[in-house]
């Protein structure tokens, strides 16, 4: 149900980012031949899933942080610690390709999902907003 809204509840939207980690291992197969990428390494990942929309006036928020959390959790679970070739539909592991797989398995189950940031390293990373 829709809260209703009033000019004593305006509606105020926001954005809400949290950030989750992951080591992982992996190769890029479709670099040049000699690119460093090639080579077998792993990253200390992070992750920054945004949501937005408005705030629920009875609640205060837009969302529970732990109600992300959850969501994240089996995602966590399939990366982690893991050789990221051999997850399915993540053959060819770049930036790009990992943020939109994050994506396509968060948004059907959180619709205010609005960003997916993939922090490979301190000072470079990717940022996808769907389709």
């Amino acid at each position: 149900m829709t809260p209703v809204r009033s000019k004593l509840f305006p509606t105020v939207n926001v954005r809400l980012v949290q950030d989750f980690r992951f080591e992982a291992a992996h190769l890029l197969p479709k670099v040049p031949a000699g690119h460093k990428c090639a080579r077998l390494h792993g990253h200390s990942f992070r992750i920054g899933v945004a949501i937005a929309g408005p705030v629920n006036p009875e609640t205060g928020w837009l969302r529970d942080f732990g109600d992300v959390e959850t969501l994240w959790a089996p995602l966590h679970d399939a990366l982690d610690h893991r050789y990221l070739n051999d997850v399915p539909g993540l053959e060819n592991p770049t930036s790009e390709i990992l943020a939109k797989w994050i994506w396509d398995r968060l948004k059907p189950t959180l619709p205010e999902l609005a960003q997916i940031t993939v922090f490979e390293t301190c000072d470079s990373r990717c940022e996808y907003e769907g389709h």
